[in-house]
C-alpha cells in the first residue's frame, strides 16, 4: 500500500494532472479566496493559454482568481508540469545540475526555480516559539579584542594587511620565552 503523500511521477505528466494536483495540494476543503477566504466561489472559465488551469470568481469580494493565484508557482514561464517535477527531483535531494539534465533546461534556469521552491516552502514553516528550559552552545569570544577591532588587525588579525609570514612570526616569537637573563 502507497503511503498518501508520494506522488506517482508518471501521472503528473500531463498539465492537467498537475494542476489538479495543486488544486488538491491547495485547497483539500474545497477552493477558498485567496482575498477574503470566503468558500463562496464559482467557477469562472478556463486560462487562454493553459486550459487545465481554472478561474474562478468569489461572490461575497468579486475578486478573480485562478488555481496559481498568490503562489510562488504564478507567474513563471516554465509549464506547471516542470515545476511540479522540479520540487519532486529536490525532494529526492538531486542537485540542480542533476535536475537540469533531467528536465532538460539550463541550469540557471533550474537555479531560479529551486530558489523561488525552497522560499515558498520556508514562508509556510511556521515560526519557532521555544518553552520551558533552552539550552545553546557557549560561543568563545577573546576577552581583550571584544570590541577593539583595531587591536586585532595591529597583532596581524584576519583584518591586518599583514602577511602570513608576518603572523607566523609574530606567532613564533610569542610562543617562545623572552626572560632576562640573570
Amino acid at each position: 500500500m502507497a503511503a498518501p503523500d508520494l506522488v506517482n511521477l508518471s501521472g503528473l505528466m500531463d498539465d492537467a494532472k498537475c494542476f489538479a494536483f495543486v488544486r488538491h495540494q491547495r485547497w483539500p476543503e474545497g477552493v477558498h479566496c485567496p482575498g477574503c477566504g470566503s468558500p463562496a466561489v464559482v467557477r469562472d472559465g478556463c486560462d487562454d493559454t493553459q486550459p487545465a488551469r481554472q478561474r474562478y470568481r468569489c461572490k461575497v469580494c468579486a475578486s478573480r482568481f485562478d488555481d496559481l493565484t498568490d503562489t510562488v508557482l504564478a507567474g513563471h514561464h516554465q509549464p506547471l508540469r516542470m515545476w511540479v517535477l522540479c520540487l519532486y527531483f529536490m525532494g529526492l535531494n538531486l542537485s540542480n545540475q542533476q535536475i537540469a539534465k533531467e528536465l532538460g533546461l539550463c541550469g540557471s534556469d533550474v537555479q531560479a526555480m529551486t530558489e523561488q521552491l525552497r522560499r515558498g516552502l520556508a514562508a509556510k514553516t511556521p515560526a519557532v516559539t521555544l518553552k520551558g528550559e533552552v539550552e545553546i552552545d557557549e560561543v568563545y569570544v577573546v576577552a581583550g579584542h571584544k570590541g577593539q577591532p583595531a587591536a586585532v588587525a595591529k597583532r596581524g588579525g584576519s583584518g591586518a594587511a599583514a602577511s602570513w609570514q608576518a603572523r607566523r612570526d609574530a606567532a613564533r616569537w610569542k610562543r617562545t620565552s623572552h626572560r632576562p637573563s640573570a
